[in-house]
């Protein structure tokens, strides 16, 4: 038994180093290819292009959604931060899916909105709508908000807002995010620049909202949080984006774009069904089943993501609330993987069934469980005997300073290029966050992800709630 114990920790020694070895390597391919699309990026883009844009009659129509559900705290300010946005061509529908707080009354007496007859047909399933209305001020006559009954998920509530949108393009967003002006020029800037390839969606980076200053809607001065929880997520946030995702969009490899912000193709949209109200997951399955779509239909497509924040969102700031919203993520990723199956290693689907859909399973999906039961294995083999303590420190070590120095190079890398901090005194406070990461936030993270497959497997109930919103800060006078 002695002799297969060892071949058997062995053979799993090997598996767990092969496995990080691979994961190693991407995160570094990740960040060299990142480093070239930032570059690219700053290459092509100037304010010069964006007032030709701004001031151009030929640029695509974008509908900008955002659903809110009880958002009485802070829904005035992130409308008129959405009144703020700079493009020629645009609307604002805002979806209130059966708030039960004064979210309806607050945007009525704000923005003197009136109930209106508006026709409209419906492509995509949704509850009902029950009245829309629009303001009899001038100002905001690009503003529309519907009211309906609730779907008990976001996906429900956009796809209402889907079936009233005018133009070709729609951004999708929450209403607790704080957008900066120029962000549908900036998205819409991939759209109008690809030469071959139908561009079917474009994100861009989300920051945290936390400590930040805002006044009437508009950031006026970033600042990483303060919490450490909101800090940790922060932290996170920019490895995703500016390492991560930037660098799939240098393959046309992204996996998915966010809820919070993310520009979408509407016809495509349309034509695959729209949002999934039973998904825990909306925005990834969207994208998963829109890039089926194009594979299946032969539509050259391509995604792409812009390195430049665009967006802030309030990150939330207690356990309970950030227990809810991992696990909900954790289990959209369970619920797609399960779905989309037949994708998996599947050439007929490219890069998506090729890369993707692998990288997904085997670094996302699979990851939690594999740290979980990492740990329980190296207990049972320390407890017989058969670790070699010195190579497991060692081992540990790397590994802990890899991870530190892959998100201090997505920091630096992004501060360098961008200067969204005042002072480099906050970059190395945030610098500092990396280092108790590993140990305090990232096995969170695991716990959460784990608890989320099990509600998977389970089945258990749960629907789209409250984030108890502190609403944001303003410009100090």
């Amino acid at each position: 038994m002695t002799g297969i114990a060892e071949t058997l920790a062995r053979i799993y020694e090997g598996a767990i180093f092969v496995y990080g070895l691979v994961l190693l390597l991407t995160y570094a391919m990740l960040a060299i290819l990142s480093i070239i699309a930032v570059r690219q990026y700053v290459k092509r883009s100037s304010y010069h292009q964006l007032n030709l844009l701004a001031g151009s009659p030929l640029a695509p129509g974008i509908t900008v959604l955002a659903p809110a559900f009880n958002e009485g705290l802070t829904i005035i300010s992130n409308v008129r931060s959405l009144l703020t946005l700079n493009y020629p061509r645009y609307e604002i529908i805002i979806i209130n899916d059966g708030s039960t707080d004064n979210t309806m009354e607050q945007l009525v007496d704000e923005f003197k909105l009136v109930e209106v007859d508006f026709a409209f047909t419906v492509k995509i399933r949704s509850q009902p709508i029950r009245r829309v209305f629009k303001s009899t001020d001038p100002a905001y006559s690009s503003l529309l908000v519907i009211d309906k009954v609730n779907g008990k998920s976001k996906a429900d509530a956009v796809n209402a807002g889907i079936n009233i949108a005018t133009f070709d393009y729609f951004l999708c967003t929450d209403v607790d995010c704080i957008l900066h002006k120029d962000t549908l020029l900036e998205l819409i800037k991939p759209v109008m620049q690809e030469p071959k390839k139908r561009v079917i969606a474009i994100g861009a980076t989300l920051r945290i909202a936390n400590s930040c200053e805002f006044d009437e809607g508009v950031m006026t001065r970033m600042r990483p949080p303060r919490q450490l929880l909101p800090r940790f997520q922060e932290v996170e946030y920019i490895r995703a984006f500016v390492l991560g995702k930037m660098g799939w969009s240098y393959l046309n490899c992204v996996p998915n774009v966010s809820g919070g912000l993310g520009l979408f193709d509407k016809e495509i949209a349309i034509r695959c069904g729209g949002y999934d109200h039973s998904s825990f997951g909306e925005d990834m399955e969207l994208m998963t089943r829109m890039c089926r779509y194009a594979y299946d239909n032969r539509i050259d497509y391509a995604i792409r993501y812009i390195p430049k924040t665009l967006c802030w969102t309030e990150a939330p700031t207690s356990l309970k609330i950030f227990r809810r919203q991992r696990t909900r993520w954790a289990r959209g990723l369970a619920q797609l993987t399960f779905a989309h199956f037949g994708m998996f290693f599947n050439p007929r689907y490219g890069k998506m069934g090729l890369v993707i859909f692998p990288y997904n399973f085997f670094f996302e999906l699979l990851a939690p469980i594999i740290e979980f039961t990492g740990i329980i294995v190296y207990i049972v083999l320390s407890i017989m005997g058969y670790i070699n303590w010195p190579y497991a420190l060692l081992l540990l070590l790397f590994v802990y300073t890899y991870s530190v120095m892959i998100t201090t190079i997505a920091i630096l890398w992004d501060q360098i290029t961008f200067r969204y901090y005042k002072s480099w005194r906050e970059v190395l406070y945030l610098c500092m966050t990396p280092f108790m990461e590993f140990l305090l936030y990232h096995p969170l993270i695991v716990f959460f992800s784990l608890q989320g497959y099990y509600y998977f497997l389970t089945g258990k109930k749960s629907t789209w709630g409250n984030m108890q919103r502190q609403g944001f800060g303003k410009k100090k006078s």
